[in-house]
């Protein structure tokens, strides 16, 4: 057990938001409850339609408005960065839901006892709504056992040692500047590009298991295809990800042997045959996104789950 952290240390909670009203309510008042509090709430709301503003106002939060078509996963969050007031940035998405009081603890305390951790993220739970195969995907990837990567571990763990989120996420923002900030444009996966120039800096990474969020997603089998073709995407974008880090096609088969074990054990044969075309299309997904250069941006496009992505003038 680590000692109780200070309840004055100083940090800042930034949450990127779009449409997000009753997700964001819970989860505004889920971090009022928590054992240490933050210095503020940046609310970055890119133009949302529904309550999502009114909903963060009823709450001590600052509201940024930016432009929905300017909205890009490392760019966003990057200012998120610039304009917070403190050294320890903690981020959500807006659909992650705390699962106790100790969720910032548990993720803001490997930043303040060791100066060697540049990030550090927490335990994705499945939600409540969660079927079958979207609550295995949460267990498998998101173990019990807290740990921290160092840039060695790639020899023995691959791509997983930079498999990070930032649906709960901390960083020291001089550490996270020192890198340059979160990568832009890129398709999603600023998280594990940021991950990577920590640990080939010499810094570490920390998976807090203790800080645990309800977050996970129902995906038909054609978003499961959409999804694994925007990570193709963001592999051949990042080739350099895959030289250092090596390829993630052996976790692939340790999951679809895990899914399979997973289904068998609670009697659930009807969904193992499901499970098989899900794993085929990420699969087919993933190796068509590898070669999005090939093909038509149109195809493409109708190809990905971020779909504006390839509207901006800096992706074409």
């Amino acid at each position: 057990m680590h000692k109780a952290l200070d309840s004055q240390i100083s940090f800042s909670v930034i949450i990127p938001t779009l449409n997000g009203a009753h997700q964001l309510r819970e989860l505004l008042a889920a971090l009022t409850i928590q054992t240490i509090q933050p210095r503020e709430i940046l609310i970055l709301d890119s133009e949302s339609d529904d309550k999502t503003r009114e909903v963060a106002s009823e709450y001590e939060t600052k509201i940024i408005t930016i432009k929905r078509e300017t909205f890009d996963h490392g760019s966003t969050r990057s200012f998120g960065a610039g304009i917070a007031e403190t050294d320890i940035l903690v981020y959500f998405t807006q659909d992650a839901l705390p699962a106790n009081r100790m969720v910032l603890e548990n993720l803001v305390d490997p930043l303040v006892e060791d100066q060697e951790i540049a990030m550090s993220y927490g335990r994705q739970l499945p939600a409540f709504d969660a079927d079958e195969i979207s609550r295995h995907l949460r267990l498998f990837n998101y173990g019990s056992l807290s740990y921290t990567r160092s840039y060695e571990d790639r020899i023995h763990y691959g791509f997983s040692t930079i498999f990070v989120s930032n649906s709960c996420a901390a960083y020291r923002k001089s550490t996270l500047l020192e890198i340059g900030s979160f990568q832009e444009n890129l398709i999603f996966g600023e998280d594990s590009s940021a991950a990577a120039a920590f640990l080939k800096k010499g810094y570490k990474v920390a998976y807090r298991a203790e800080s645990e969020v309800y977050h996970s997603h129902n995906y038909t089998i054609s978003e499961e295809f959409t999804r694994y073709f925007d990570i193709g995407v963001f592999h051949a974008s990042q080739k350099k990800l895959l030289e250092d880090f090596g390829s993630s096609e052996k976790r692939g088969m340790q999951y679809l042997k895990s899914g399979l074990s997973y289904l068998r054990k609670r009697g659930r044969y009807g969904l193992m045959a499901e499970f098989v075309v899900r794993i085929a299309c990420k699969l087919t997904g993933y190796r068509l996104g590898k070669q999005y250069q090939q093909l038509p941006r149109s195809v493409a496009s109708r190809c990905s789950m971020n779909r504006k992505w390839w509207m901006k003038p800096a992706n074409n």
